[in-house]
């Protein structure tokens, strides 16, 4: 039986998905997630700043500068952690 995923890692895998910037749609679907869970997510990481909402492009999701280095932490953790 799989393991589930910790929020800090639904929150990493969209972090990823978002840097060249993605569609709730896209998001989705890569994350594996539904719209009322992704909802959650989105408000959370776009209150820490660490996404930004494109309104020009169709209110696309892009992972900022900031979310960029707490990814980049992340999987340092992960690779120290041997994951």
């Amino acid at each position: 039986m799989p393991s589930r995923r910790s929020r800090a890692q639904i929150m990493s895998d969209i972090l990823e998905i978002c840097i060249d910037g993605a569609n709730k749609t896209k998001i989705v679907y890569n994350a594996n997630l539904n719209f009322k869970m992704l909802n959650s997510y989105l408000d959370a990481l776009t209150k820490k700043g660490l996404l930004h909402v494109r309104k020009d492009h169709g209110n696309e999701y892009v992972t900022t500068e900031e979310g960029i280095r707490m990814l980049e932490t992340c999987r340092s953790i992960d690779l120290e952690l041997g994951q």
